[in-house]
């Protein structure tokens, strides 16, 4: 079975192309992957395939739609996504709403349905919509699935989902605590288990997927029991635009003294907060660490604040947890700064955690363990690939 499997972002497209044998000894390989990047301000596709094709094409890209029709026909181009060929793609979807716990086959009612709870993650669910709808216009007759980051937060107690409102309204609306990263904490999770050797159902473990969007979650027995973000992906951790956690009442607060409205607050939460607007410049971390280095005060306070929250979420998980096994960094920020995985876990000899500074400097963009031998609690770096669980997940629901 050949699988493409697709992560659509707010100005990229993710594609990675899997074989998976039907023989019970055969070899699973990802033969091709790539980004469509700078969609609507630019353009480029990287490309790299396992036979060593590898092509940075600087192109126009105009809409998530064109970007598809870019991204399959260089794809065919080298033969890699022919109709006869290909058996099912599958779509990375934000957010599911309640109705949508599983890898779901796509069809018309399904589309409609996550086009309804998409002004709960409108950055996400809208280019995921908009890259559907152009690969079943292409690829008509090739099964599609949807797999859900909210999904893998379902099995989140009450007391961890639901908000202290009244029940009637929580329940007449759909308001709960969701969660979001579902596909990158669960393979963080997954991943762990596999090189600690032992079962998924004997770990507590706490992960952090830190890039432009944020989120910890708390996994127990491979299940989340608590996850930072929310009824939306505005809640929680500092992120590079997103505020996180802040006191609701600033919505109505802001919206009177700047005379605007409560839907343009909410716009600033989402895309000029964060690590932008404590800067007041810049929301990469990259671009943060090098002002910091000159001296610029407001880079200095962002990072300062990013890694304090980041820090107590960890505090309030190992609470919520009775301690951990391991502490897992993932993600463009968890995966290649060492400094900021410094900066959050240090100190922390008092829950029995040591980190080892080689062993984390030499960690970029690498899995490996970062903490001390001898800690109690283990650090490890594990780059995520949602791609793979993606594909497998769509695999699985063909299947059923």
């Amino acid at each position: 079975m050949r699988i493409l499997a697709i992560n659509s972002g707010s100005s990229t497209l993710k594609f990675d192309y899997f074989h998976f044998s039907d023989k019970p000894n055969g070899i699973d390989r990802r033969i091709a992957h790539g980004i469509a990047a700078g969609i609507g301000v630019g353009g480029a596709i990287s490309f790299t395939s396992s036979a060593d094709v590898q092509i940075i094409k600087k192109l126009k890209l105009i809409d998530h739609s064109d970007a598809t029709q870019k991204v399959l026909s260089l794809m065919a181009q080298h033969g890699i996504t022919t109709t006869s060929k290909l058996s099912a793609i599958g779509h990375r979807v934000v957010h599911g709403g309640d109705r949508f716990t599983e890898p779901t086959l796509i069809d018309n009612d399904v589309l409609k349905a996550i086009e309804d709870v998409s002004a709960l993650a409108p950055l996400h669910n809208e280019p995921s919509l908009i890259t559907i709808k152009a690969m079943r216009k292409v690829k008509p007759a090739i099964p599609m699935v949807a797999v859900f980051d909210t999904a893998f937060h379902r099995s989140l107690p009450e007391r961890a989902w639901r908000y202290a409102i009244p029940q009637e309204l929580a329940d007449k609306h759909g308001i709960r605590r969701y969660g979001f990263h579902g596909l990158a904490h669960r393979y963080m999770s997954e991943r762990y288990a596999a090189i600690a050797g032992a079962p998924a159902s004997s770990l507590k473990l706490i992960t952090l997927q830190l890039g432009n969007g944020c989120s910890a979650a708390a996994i127990e027995g491979g299940c989340p029991i608590d996850t930072s973000m929310g009824f939306t992906p505005l809640e929680g951790l500092v992120m590079g635009t997103r505020s996180g956690d802040i006191d609701p009442s600033l919505v109505n607060y802001i919206a009177r003294c700047e005379k605007i409205s409560g839907d343009q607050v909410e716009d600033l939460l989402n895309k000029k907060s964060g690590l932008l607007g404590l800067s007041g410049k810049w929301r990469d971390m990259r671009e943060l660490l090098k002002a910091e280095k000159t001296g610029d005060a407001g880079a200095a306070l962002a990072i300062d604040i990013f890694c304090y929250h980041a820090r107590k979420y960890i505090g309030s998980y190992l609470a919520a947890l009775g301690g951990a096994d391991a502490i897992i960094f993932g993600g463009g920020i968890g995966e290649n700064a060492p400094s900021v995985r410094t900066r959050i876990l240090s100190g922390m000899d008092w829950c029995g955690l040591k980190l080892d500074e080689k062993r984390n400097e030499a960690a970029v963009a690498a899995e490996g363990c970062i903490s001390a031998d001898g800690s109690d609690i283990e650090a490890y770096v594990i780059p995520v690939d949602e791609a793979s669980i993606i594909a497998h997940d769509t695999m699985a629901c063909l299947k059923r």
